[in-house]
């Protein structure tokens, strides 16, 4: 029979229930202002994320004393026993001892701010109510953003001032790929911000948008279908989180141009219809300056060879002129990157002209090294970079002009056309907002590997995007939600000025690195074994992580789950056929696939 719940005075302003009875405060072990151990009642238990509240009685003018926390980790022993084998005799009930169990409470608010410690044998409840919003500062945040619940089943929160660049903004996502379902969380976030109005107005919410990179199959290309298996159970837990189960509303999807289609039709294989397809012209490229950007590794900038790309970058901006869809360099008219990359080679390679392209200090070593791997990006460009199609056909990226979420597909591209793509978008996105001169309208940008694109060391044009989206994107209302793998190799600086870090299944060696200090050791311990739709929080306002579950997407995450798509899907701007069609669905054959890991 659980002990009932108690009323206790000097909570909140009405004195509201603090909860039920769990415990007293732990008289063998020393308590502080910032940790303490609670002594578990016989009749009670006590998990790991439990919210613990005690108080005590200070003379005037403090007063009752409310201290809140978080169980960050529970023991049990025999009290009694001396030796390891001693456990026998006791089980069998020839030796007296008595098991006990104590948790440890790590402190998240004391209320008035008097940090003294609790009295061992004080009382100690599992908060409910009024009293675990604010043992959690819930009470505070005037802007909460549904995240998920706890392991008591009820709502946990993210203050919207830390993400939306208010008072902070970013956030980072860490764990094991394909286990810690960080893509799943990224846009699960992305929906709650769409549809909890924490953002504030729906004129607000409306005009917010999202940028998606979609990196690992065609998973991410139909958000905007309901998923196949929503089930009423699933339905109740978004309904908990004052949600709405639903797939997202307005999205558009770009897709490349499919390579040797001289058509430039979208390369997709499952979803024919409402996917737009996106390329460069060659007088794009050479008049905004896109060369450094195919040179996007990180060691590529360390080397001496980059000196020749900044000058062959600004001797194409002078020198192209736009012909026919093409472009014409001292009247020699080129109509496909290829020919533009043999051009270039071709005036290095002349001794009266390399000078004009390169520069009269360069080494011909250098220029040679430029050379070669210009030469070998063509494999990987061609199909981007185009001279063959009509100027006038939409292909440019711009979430300007697009659906509340825009999807950018770059699973079919080789690495090099990955990281072209992922810079020059991102430029282009940064410098739009940059003319706007306005925070608002908001643009979240989610990024998987971000590891990949802005390592540790080195230095690459499309890392120096993202580390000005970093510091300066708070204030133009470019948040960043990047996902990777190892937290421990990405750019400090970035992870730094993310607000709100998130963590999944980690891998044992990554766990024990410095960029997880925020984790208690237990939850250090826990994110080896988390499973996938459970996520460890951290945000400024709560000194303790929070252990949240999510609930299981709503739409579909790849192609086998798509249903229904939403009446307000955007039709594409190349196809007219029907945009609600998908492969296999308008068949009633679902697309085999793998069971989605969450």
């Amino acid at each position: 029979m659980s002990p009932p719940t108690a009323r206790v005075s000097g909570v909140g302003s009405t004195g509201d229930t603090l909860g039920t009875p769990v415990g007293r405060v732990l008289g063998t072990a020393d308590a502080t202002p910032l940790t303490f151990w609670v002594a578990v009642g016989p009749e009670a238990y006590l998990q790991l994320d439990d919210v613990v509240v005690t108080q005590r009685e200070l003379p005037e003018p403090a007063g009752a004393v409310t201290i809140s926390g978080v169980v960050t980790a529970v023991r049990a022993r025999h009290e009694g026993a001396a030796f390891d084998s001693d456990v026998f005799a006791i089980a069998d009930g020839m030796l007296p001892a008595q098991v006990q169990e104590a948790a440890e409470i790590t402190v998240t608010r004391v209320e008035p701010e008097v940090y003294v410690p609790p009295m061992p044998g004080a009382v100690a409840f599992r908060a409910q109510g009024q009293a675990r919003d604010e043992a959690l500062s819930f009470d505070r945040m005037k802007r909460k953003l549904p995240i998920g619940t706890g392991r008591d089943g009820e709502p946990l929160f993210l203050n919207a001032d830390f993400l939306d660049g208010s008072r902070g903004a970013h956030v980072s996502i860490s764990g094991i790929s394909g286990v810690a379902t960080k893509t799943s969380f990224a846009t699960f976030l992305l929906y709650s911000i769409f549809h909890s109005g924490a953002l504030g107005g729906a004129s607000e919410t409306a005009n917010t948008k999202a940028l998606i990179f979609n990196v690992k199959g065609e998973d991410l290309l139909f958000l905007d279908h309901e998923n196949n298996r929503l089930d009423q159970r699933t339905r109740e837990a978004y309904d908990k989180l004052g949600l709405s189960a639903g797939a997202f509303k307005q999205v558009t999807i770009f897709a490349p141009a499919r390579a040797g289609d001289p058509s430039g039709s979208a390369d997709v294989a499952s979803r024919l219809t409402g996917v737009d397809t996106f390329y460069w012209t060659l007088s794009q490229f050479c008049e905004q300056r896109l060369l450094p950007y195919v040179f996007a590794d990180a060691d590529d900038e360390r080397q001496q060879y980059t000196m020749v790309v900044h000058s062959v970058t600004a001797h194409l901006a002078r020198m192209a002129v736009p012909a026919d869809g093409g472009i014409a360099i001292d009247g020699q008219r080129l109509s496909s990157y290829d020919q533009l990359v043999d051009h270039i080679v071709g005036e290095l390679n002349d001794d009266e002209s390399r000078g004009t392209w390169s520069g009269s200090s360069v080494g011909l070593g250098t220029i040679n090294a430029f050379a070669r791997r210009l030469i070998n990006s063509k494999r990987d460009l061609g199909r981007l970079i185009r001279g063959d199609l009509p100027s006038g056909r939409a292909h440019q990226i711009s979430t300007a002009d697009s659906g509340q979420i825009t999807v950018v597909d770059l699973h079919n591209l080789p690495d090099r056309a990955q990281r072209f793509v992922v810079g020059v978008t991102l430029k282009s996105e940064f410098e739009r907002k940059e003319k706007a001169g306005t925070a608002k309208p908001l643009l979240f940008v989610v990024l998987d590997e971000l590891n990949k694109y802005a390592p540790r060391d080195g230095s690459s044009p499309i890392k120096e995007v993202l580390l000005d989206i970093a510091e300066r994107g708070r204030s133009l209302g470019v948040i960043l939600i990047g996902a990777q793998q190892t937290a421990s190799e990405v750019e400090r600086r970035i992870v730094a000025n993310s607000a709100i870090r998130v963590v999944g299944r980690l891998d044992p060696a990554e766990a024990s690195r410095p960029e997880y200090g925020f984790l208690p050791p237990a939850q250090r311990q826990r994110a080896l074994l988390a499973k996938p739709g459970t996520m460890f929080v951290a945000q400024p306002e709560i000194p303790v992580p929070l252990a949240v579950e999510f609930p299981f997407p709503a739409w579909a995450t790849r192609p086998s789950e798509a249903g229904a798509a939403t009446g307000t899907i955007r039709a594409s701007l190349v196809n007219s056929a029907n945009p609600f069609a998908v492969v296999g669905a308008a068949r009633g054959n679902a697309i085999p696939d793998d069971e989605i890991p969450f």
